[in-house]
C-alpha cells in the first residue's frame, strides 16, 4: 500500500510539473520562441465605428509593465471560445503572440457574434478597419506600433488597410487582396465557394460551442450538394439554407472585376499601396493562390520587398494554421521589434511537390525555360510539332450532366490531389499523355495551354488540367484553369476555331523517371465554376443548352501546353 501511496504521489508530481510547464512544452513541441510573459485577457471591450455602432473586441497582453507593438485581427468567424472552432483557434493564437510580448486584439467585424450592425463582407471592412485603429491610438497601452495577422477572409480584413500608416507590417495567409477575382476566377462563378461560405456561416451562427459548431460543419455537404444543381444559380442560395442571403445576390447582381461596384473598393485597397513589409503565405492547391501570386507581384512591381511562402497546402490544411503563427512571431520580431535575425535571408521559399522539398529562392517566378508539349492524336503529348492533317478531337459537353470538379484548388476538405482515373473515364474529359519520362522533370512557375478550339455555340467554357500519371496508373491533379468564351471576349478565327490561352495558375513539381505527363481537356469543373449554360445567361438562365466542342491539333493549329521547367 505504501508502494501505491509513493507511486500516485510521484504521478501526481509528474502531473503538476506537466501543467506549470504546459506553455513551455507546447512552445518547444510547435518550435515557437520561448515563452516570456503570463497574458492578461479583457474581454467584451466595445470599439466605436461611427453611425452609433460598436464592434465587440477582446485584449490579451503581456501581464507585465512594458512597451508592447499589438497585433490585430479582425474574424467574421467568431473572436474567442464560445464562438466555436474557429474562434478556439484565435483564442490559442493570441496567447501565443502575447506570451512572447504583444498585445492582441481580436475583433469580430461588422454584424457578427456581438458586434453591431449587418454583415455585408468586405464593403465595410476598410472604414471600420481605420476606425477600430483609432480606438488603439486612444488606448493608454497602445505604442504606435501595429501588425496585421490572419488568413482567409481575415487577410482580406488585413489588405483593406494595409495603407495605414500605423500599420507596420502584415502577414495575410491563403489570401488576397481583390474579391471580386476570388468570386469569379476567370469569368465564371465560384459556386462551391460561395455556397460553402454561406453554409459555414449557418453552422458558425447556430453552433452553441466547439463540438456542436463541428458537428454542424460536418453536415454542410448534405445541404449545399443539391443546391450546385439548382437553377437559376443567383437564387440558389434558397435552395441551400432555405432563404435569400442578401450579400450574395449583391455579389452576383455585380458579375465581373470591372463593374463599379468592385472598382469602388478596389481603388483603396491595392496591394501596392502597402508600404509596411508583407509576409504572403498561400498553398498550392487553395483557391486564393492566384490572387496571392499577383499581390506579390504588385508589390515586387511597385519597388516593395515582400517574402513569398507557398507549400503543399489546400485551404483546408490543418497545418497552415501552425505555420502562419510560427512565421507571423518571426515576421513581426524582425520587423515590430527589431530582431531581422529572425527571418530567413531568402525572400521567397516555395515547396516543390513530388520531389518533396523546400527550395529557397530571390524572386519569384524563378527563370525557367518555356517548354511545350504538343497535342497529338491517339492521346499524345510530345515535343513534336504536329503533323499538316492531323485529325481533331471532339466531344459534347452538356450542362445537364457537368463535368465535376475532382479535388484541385477549391473550397473543400476535398481540395488537394486526387486520383483522376474515373474523372478522365468519362466521354467529355479529353486526355493527352507523355511517354514514361526517361528522367525526372521540374516546373516551377505559370503553367499555361495554348488551345485551338472550336464550339457549336458561342458562348463555351475550356477547362485544363495537368496531372502526374503514376506507374501504378494513378493520375494526380496538379494545377488547372478554365477559360469561359462569351460574346465581345474573344473572336473566332476564319476557320471558326477560337485561339485561347488558359492561365493553369503555378506549381512548383518534379514528376519522376517513369511517370508519364497528362494533360486533361474538359469544358467544366463544376461547382468550382459554375457550369456554363450555353445560352449567355449563366447566372439568371434556367434554360440549357449542350455544346459540340473541338481540339484542333494540326501544323496551322499547334496546341501546346507550355511548362516553366527548370
Amino acid at each position: 500500500m505504501k508502494a501505491v501511496r509513493s507511486i500516485l504521489f510521484v504521478l501526481g508530481l509528474l502531473v503538476l510539473l506537466v501543467y506549470r510547464l504546459r506553455r513551455h512544452i507546447l512552445a518547444s513541441i510547435m518550435r515557437l520562441p520561448p515563452v516570456m510573459y503570463r497574458v492578461r485577457l479583457e474581454e467584451g471591450l466595445r470599439v466605436p465605428v461611427g453611425g452609433g455602432l460598436a464592434l465587440a473586441a477582446d485584449h490579451y497582453s503581456p501581464a507585465a509593465p512594458g512597451s508592447y507593438p499589438t497585433i490585430l485581427i479582425r474574424s467574421p468567424y467568431g473572436r474567442c471560445k464560445k464562438a466555436g472552432a474557429f474562434g478556439w483557434l484565435l483564442n490559442f493564437a493570441a496567447f501565443r503572440f502575447a506570451e512572447r510580448g504583444y498585445h492582441v486584439v481580436i475583433q469580430d467585424t461588422r454584424g457578427r457574434f456581438e458586434s453591431g450592425g449587418v454583415f455585408d463582407p468586405y464593403f465595410n471592412e476598410r472604414d471600420d478597419g481605420l476606425a477600430t485603429l483609432d480606438w488603439l491610438a486612444a488606448q493608454p497601452w497602445y505604442n504606435g506600433v501595429v501588425g496585421l495577422w490572419g488568413s482567409s477572409y481575415l487577410g482580406i480584413a488585413q489588405w483593406v488597410i494595409a495603407d495605414a500608416p500605423p500599420v507596420r507590417a502584415l502577414v495575410p495567409s491563403i489570401t488576397g487582396s481583390q474579391l471580386q477575382t476570388i468570386v469569379y476566377p476567370d469569368g465564371a462563378l465560384d459556386l462551391s465557394l460561395a455556397l460553402r461560405w454561406l453554409a459555414i456561416f449557418r453552422a458558425l451562427d447556430r453552433g452553441k460551442n466547439l463540438l456542436h459548431g463541428l458537428r454542424l460543419l460536418l453536415s454542410i455537404e448534405r445541404s449545399i450538394n443539391p443546391a450546385y444543381a439548382s437553377l437559376p444559380i443567383i437564387e440558389s442560395d434558397q435552395a441551400a439554407l432555405g432563404e435569400a442571403v442578401p450579400f450574395f445576390r449583391k455579389w452576383l447582381s455585380h458579375a465581373g472585376p470591372d463593374d463599379r461596384l468592385w472598382l469602388d473598393v478596389h481603388e483603396k485597397t491595392r496591394p501596392e499601396s502597402a508600404a509596411a513589409p508583407v509576409h504572403l503565405i498561400g498553398g498550392w492547391y487553395d483557391f486564393f493562390l492566384r490572387t496571392t501570386l499577383s499581390d506579390y507581384a504588385a508589390l515586387q512591381a511597385a519597388g516593395r520587398q515582400p517574402y513569398l511562402t507557398i507549400g503543399p497546402w489546400h485551404h483546408f490544411s490543418e497545418i497552415i494554421s501552425l505555420y502562419d503563427l510560427r512565421e507571423g512571431i518571426r515576421w513581426f520580431d524582425a520587423h515590430l521589434k527589431g530582431k531581422p535575425e529572425t527571418i530567413r535571408s531568402k525572400p521567397v521559399r516555395v515547396y516543390v511537390m513530388g520531389a518533396n522539398e523546400w527550395r529557397e529562392m530571390d524572386i519569384w517566378p524563378p527563370l525557367a525555360r518555356q517548354t511545350p508539349y504538343y497535342l497529338h492524336a491517339g492521346q499524345h503529348l510530345n515535343h513534336e510539332l504536329p503533323a499538316e492533317h492531323e485529325a481533331a478531337d471532339h466531344y459534347c459537353y452538356n450542362p445537364a450532366d457537368p463535368t465535376p470538379m475532382v479535388g484541385g484548388a477549391q473550397f473543400s476538405p476535398l481540395a488537394g490531389p486526387r486520383d483522376n482515373r474515373a474523372l478522365e473515364a468519362r466521354p467529355d474529359v479529353l486526355i493527352f499523355s507523355t511517354a514514361p519520362l526517361n528522367e525526372p522533370v521540374e516546373i516551377i512557375g505559370p503553367v499555361r495551354l495554348q488551345l485551338y478550339a472550336g464550339s457549336s455555340l458561342d458562348c463555351a467554357d475550356f477547362f485544363g488540367r495537368l496531372c502526374d500519371v503514376y506507374p501504378d496508373g494513378r493520375s494526380m491533379n496538379i494545377c488547372d484553369g478554365l477559360f469561359r468564351i462569351k460574346p465581345g471576349r474573344i473572336k473566332r478565327q476564319p476557320d471558326g476555331s477560337f485561339c485561347i490561352e488558359i492561365d493553369m495558375w503555378a506549381t512548383a513539381y518534379r514528376f519522376k523517371a517513369g511517370h508519364r505527363i497528362r494533360l486533361q481537356v474538359s469544358s467544366g469543373a463544376h461547382p468550382r465554376w459554375s457550369r456554363n449554360l450555353g445560352t449567355g445567361d449563366c447566372l439568371n438562365g434556367t434554360d440549357m443548352q449542350a455544346a459540340a466542342q473541338t481540339i484542333y491539333h494540326d501544323s496551322r493549329h499547334p496546341s501546346a501546353l507550355l511548362l516553366p521547367v527548370i
